[in-house]
């Protein structure tokens, strides 16, 4: 097992049978900025790993295999063990904090003087906006259990006197009057249905000149050519197994978002990440 883990560069064989710590180790440490330990446990955990086992009965049947192998969906279950959720929240986290300065920079911020986080979690990717930012105020935007952390979060950053925190269910309502609202990693969580009345409640909420930031990977239309894709491709094959989402390419995405009553005007890259800032405003009329 040493002899594995210094392959994957976790470990380092310093002298024949002597192993130290790894350019990787920090992924695995329980704290500092490397650390992915919570979404290494999260995706190698029971639920997933034998979720990944029914793979082919997902593809066979449409269903996903997290609901053949525990008997209901990925949302139920969170809900219903506490101490499943708190280790998603915190894998999400994870996974947003590599991503939030990119974010913070290609988003446009500056424009703004308020902004809601729909689906924010415990508040991380909306910290570093306003820490970017300190003009902006904020509000992250989730269920009670995805943002019972984020009051902790906000104050760690020393964002809590320029941010609330609300909770609901988006696919009901939002915060309404924001200038702009940012949905980052949420959308790839459903199909297109669900996504697309995730995006029109946003849409009932926004005024008429508020914009839309929708943060994703983006697929690309080919794999030829593109090595670097591999993350993207596991991560969407993941929500084959876990959720009903996908990842999308640009125009498929577009397609859920203008299906939702925006117009898309840009895309962004974000410096340091996988993601894209798709930029959208209202429809007039939709």
């Amino acid at each position: 097992m040493l002899r594995a883990l210094a392959c994957f560069e976790v470990l380092d064989e310093v002298a024949p049978g002597t192993y130290g710590r790894g350019r990787h180790a920090g992924a695995l440490a329980t704290d500092g900025p490397a650390s992915m330990l919570h979404l290494v446990q999260l995706f190698a955990g029971r639920e997933v790993w034998r979720s990944w086992g029914e793979l082919v009965e997902t593809v066979r049947t449409g269903v996903p295999a997290w609901d053949l192998v525990t008997g209901t969906s990925a949302v139920e279950g969170l809900a219903a063990d506490p101490d499943l959720q708190a280790d998603f929240n915190r894998a999400m986290a994870e996974g947003t904090r590599r991503a939030a300065p990119g974010v913070a920079a290609a988003g446009g911020f500056e424009r703004f003087s308020s902004v809601v986080d729909v689906g924010g979690g415990d508040g991380t990717l909306l910290a570093a906006v306003l820490t970017a930012h300190p003009h902006l105020r904020g509000t992250v935007f989730d269920t009670p259990d995805g943002a019972r952390e984020a009051e902790r979060a906000l104050a760690g950053a020393g964002v809590a006197d320029r941010a609330t925190v609300a909770t609901g269910d988006f696919f009901e309502a939002v915060p309404p009057g924001a200038d702009a609202y940012l949905v980052k990693s949420v959308v790839h969580d459903w199909d297109d249905e669900r996504a697309t009345l995730l995006l029109r409640r946003v849409r009932e909420a926004a005024r008429p000149d508020s914009v839309l930031l929708v943060v994703e990977p983006l697929m690309p239309p080919t794999l030829a050519g593109r090595p670097d894709a591999l993350a993207m491709v596991m991560s969407d094959v993941n929500m084959l197994v876990w959720t009903t989402g996908r990842a999308r390419t640009e125009a498929e995405l577009g397609q859920v978002i203008t299906g939702a009553g925006f117009d898309v005007r840009s895309v962004t890259p974000a410096p340091g990440s996988t993601y894209s800032v798709v930029e959208a405003v209202p429809r007039p009329g939709s």
